[in-house]
């Protein structure tokens, strides 16, 4: 029997990069709600800008292990804001490229909205100009 997740934003967020660096997609998609959504302002041309439903974000997701080797996130900031459900972090997630064994270090900025301990919302300002870098290969699947 597994543990059940935390419901505070904070501690739910912290919980979610535990199951990030365990590669565990499905437990991770398990924190999100049915009608959940997650948005990319930054993406660049070809790659999604919002996933609707928690359907879609788990179909992203599947294929992240399979591109990025995620070893530790050193720096994680959550602040909290004027809405109890709603926070905002800064991180760093560094590992490795699986495909070509290159360094993958991306700096990350989310705004992220938990609603009965489960995801809603979360905006990932993640930065594009890593995949400048055509060794990057796109986590969600083919682009």
């Amino acid at each position: 029997m597994s543990a059940t997740p935390p419901t505070a934003p904070e501690e739910l967020f912290r919980h979610s990069l535990r199951l990030l660096l365990d590669k565990d997609t499905d437990g991770w998609t398990s924190l999100w709600t049915r009608d959940g959504w997650m948005e990319f302002p930054f993406a660049p041309d070809g790659w999604p800008t919002r996933l609707e439903g928690r359907s879609a974000i788990a179909d992203y997701m599947r294929h992240y292990p399979d591109h990025i080797d995620l070893h530790d996130f050193p720096a994680v900031e959550i602040h909290r804001t004027t809405r109890a459900e709603t926070i905002v972090v800064e991180m760093r997630g560094v590992g490795r490229l699986v495909q070509t064994g290159a360094p993958f270090d991306m700096s990350y900025i989310a705004v992220v909205t938990v609603e009965n301990g489960q995801f809603t919302s979360y905006r990932d300002y993640w930065n594009p100009l890593v995949t400048a870098d055509p060794a990057v290969a796109f986590v969600g699947g083919e682009r």
